[in-house]
């Protein structure tokens, strides 16, 4: 099992491909095929069959899913993309932090 270095819930922006420069909220993590879905990321068209009856059918949009290393996470004190690091913290918990020389920051 391979590990991504970001989690559901962390804002994130798009550092290559169609959709470069976009950024959006991870909504889902897959660590075994290491891809994430991003909300308002990599929009595809989907073909839906009615199930019921009286249910209508037709094209939706959705999110697909992307490859983790093309997004970046985006620091939440200093507002930048930024590498992941990570260091034990005063109680002793591994915590991610902002990579920036000035900023530093704790992700939570």
């Amino acid at each position: 099992m391979s590990k991504v270095h970001v989690k559901t819930g962390d804002k994130v922006v798009v550092i290559n491909g169609k959709d470069r420069g976009k950024q959006g909220k991870v909504l889902q993590v897959s660590p075994s095929e290491g891809k994430v879905i991003v909300e308002g990321v990599n929009i595809v068209s989907k073909h839906v069959k009615p199930r019921k009856m009286g249910e209508a059918g037709g094209i939706i949009k959705a999110e697909s899913a992307l490859y983790a290393e093309k997004v970046q996470l985006i620091c939440p004190k200093c507002g930048r993309p930024t590498r992941v690091g990570h260091m034990i913290d005063d109680k002793g918990k591994k915590v991610r932090v902002c990579k920036k020389a000035d900023c530093g920051a704790k992700f939570e």
